[in-house]
């Protein structure tokens, strides 16, 4: 390991340097363990790479054969993978994140106020408090969520917005609701279709909105600047990189965002490959605009929409097909009727689309599928512009499924688009949401790959850490990054190895009808690749999350390299 520091310090500051004008040219990368992720070559121990694509894919003799003049880099024995996809993130959502108040892992109110004032100390007066990240869950055993006066006493007259953990709900003081036209003392506007205004007993806002409600308060936020939208992005991208992503699939993309991305690369500067869901209610001006997609410099995709079935599990805003079992009466949220539902879906397989649909309780999820198969035989399944089958239409995160509807995703052609770390984040309270029976149903990764579906890997960050390993970790033994519980959580629900790297890798280039492309180390793809201090496939369970990123490379250069 000391040699192959000392190799890449040398080589890895030379390819950066040369990346600034063009990618290196040419050169054979030698001595290594190397994952293909190549059925008819699962593992070889160098490669050659021109022109930003590998041309020659084998043995260390083999290759240097084949190639004997050009350049060599000595992997010094590291373990090589391709570069690595997160099949559904929230690109933006992370570098906003990184310029807001950091509050996950919060264990109480009086944690989260604290956090809020250190971050607030440096904000401009008249700024809105902003922050992720909070977790009632985190707080104890049956926390109720909080309140507006949590944070009043703290922020009397400065306003104050904070997204819970998943994104569902979010969480605002009396001032804030003041700013955005809502009484604090009168009775809480009415629930808009798919979410919920909470309220105490006299009917009054308490301060916490989920999903669709959220938008009552978030309309009032100052829109970013363009500057602000720049920061955010360079954050995101340099936090994406240096955890060996060379792609995210990026959930919810609206259009003026395509423009900051589309400047971003004709300025060199966005080391990654987004494959972009486009937000729902854009779908017609998208399809108007870029009635074929939209695909810009080897970078940017926008061949798919986004599409919201319900809340999350977190805050009981999953829809279920009976009562939370911590909460009866409650069977969470829908967010479109079954007709709408199957129109937005139609509608779009029409315009070319491929829909991927968010769906974390069993009852979303069955209504997808229902409008997915009414939308396939009335349409032909339209598929992302590229003549592909059944149009590889995917439900994002396929939590809590009905044991019925499980064997329906591969009868479908639906790909489950799933995120290991959501399993041991949510373990410790799923079973109090949904009760042991249907937990046997969540997160049955599995039961999934046994039926012929086909997974695709991600995080779901900011909701989750970006590190794509954690979720490898997770996927290959439903364990916590403290390696709890043994066993696992329902640890007959595990992946193999070589499953979950090819569901951050080759399946998920495959969800985005990029697999000729990217996703494994062959001949004619694109040089993406990432190296690793440990070999993952091989560490004991407990060691994988001892591996770190050395470098990451797209198209065969340099995006990222270690201290």
């Amino acid at each position: 390991m000391t040699r192959l520091l000392l190799l890449l310090a040398v080589l890895l500051p030379a390819l950066a340097a040369a990346q600034e004008a063009a990618p290196p040219a040419r050169y054979v990368a030698t001595g290594g363990v190397v994952y293909t992720v190549d059925d008819d070559r699962p593992t070889a121990e160098a490669f050659a790479v021109e022109d930003g694509r590998f041309v020659a894919v084998g043995s260390d003799d083999e290759v240097r054969a084949a190639y004997p003049d050009w350049p060599r880099l000595d992997l010094g024995g590291a373990a090589v993978v391709p570069g690595l996809i997160d099949a559904h993130a929230h690109l933006l959502g992370l570098g906003t994140s990184l310029l807001q108040a950091d509050l996950v892992g919060a264990t109480s109110r009086a944690e989260v106020v604290e956090r809020l004032q250190a971050f607030a100390a440096d904000l401009p007066d008249g700024a809105w408090v902003t922050g992720r990240g909070w977790d009632q869950n985190d707080w104890g055993e049956g926390e109720p969520f909080p309140t507006r006066a949590d944070l009043d006493a703290a922020f009397p007259d400065r306003p104050v917005w904070l997204g819970r953990i998943d994104g569902h709900a979010s969480w605002a003081n009396t001032a804030a609701l003041r700013a955005a036209g809502i009484d604090p003392e009168a009775p809480a506007p009415s629930d808009p279709e798919g979410g919920a205004v909470v309220r105490d007993e006299a009917g009054r806002p308490t301060g916490v909105f989920v999903d669709a409600a959220e938008a009552l308060v978030a309309r009032a936020l100052p829109a970013p600047d363009a500057a602000v939208s720049e920061e955010a992005l360079r954050r995101a991208l340099e936090e994406t990189t240096k955890y060996g992503l060379t792609g995210v699939h990026e959930a919810g993309v609206p259009i003026e965002s395509l423009d900051l991305y589309r400047r971003a690369i004709d300025a060199g500067r966005f080391p990654i490959r987004n494959y972009a869901m486009l937000s729902e209610d854009e779908l017609g001006a998208f399809c108007e605009r870029y009635p074929d997609g939209l695909e810009h410099g080897g970078r940017l995709v926008a061949r798919s929409l986004k599409v919201y079935a319900d809340g999350a599990l977190g805050s009981r805003g999953a829809a279920l097909l009976a009562d939370y079992s911590d909460e009866p009466g409650n069977q969470g949220l829908l967010f479109h009727p079954d007709a709408a539902l199957r129109q937005t879906v139609e509608d779009a397989m029409r315009c070319g689309l491929q829909v991927n649909t968010h769906a974390i309780g069993d009852r979303a999820n069955r209504q997808v599928l229902d409008a997915y198969e009414t939308a396939l035989a009335a349409t032909g399944g339209a598929d992302g512009g590229v003549d592909r089958g059944a149009g590889r239409h995917r439900i994002e995160h396929a939590q809590v499924l009905s044991l019925d509807d499980l064997e329906r995703f591969a009868a479908l052609g639906v790909i489950a688009s799933v995120q290991p770390t959501h399993a041991t984040s949510d373990m410790p309270w799923v079973e109090t949401r949904v009760g042991g029976d249907r937990a046997r149903g969540a997160y049955a990764w599995r039961r999934l790959v046994d039926s012929g579906a086909r997974l695709a890997l991600g995080s779901d960050f900011p909701v989750e850490r970006v590190d794509p390993l954690l979720g490898f970790h997770a996927a290959v033994t439903r364990q916590d990054a403290a390696d709890a519980p043994a066993g696992g959580w329902y640890g007959n629900q595990t992946l193999t190895r070589a499953e979950a790297l090819r569901g951050f890798t080759l399946d998920a280039a495959y969800a985005a009808f990029m697999e000729d492309e990217v996703g494994s180390i062959e001949p004619g793809k694109r040089a993406d690749f990432v190296l690793l201090s440990r070999d993952i496939m091989t560490a004991p369970p407990e060691a994988i999350l001892d591996a770190r990123v050395l470098a990451t490379y797209l198209d065969g250069a340099p995006v990222y390299q270690a201290d």
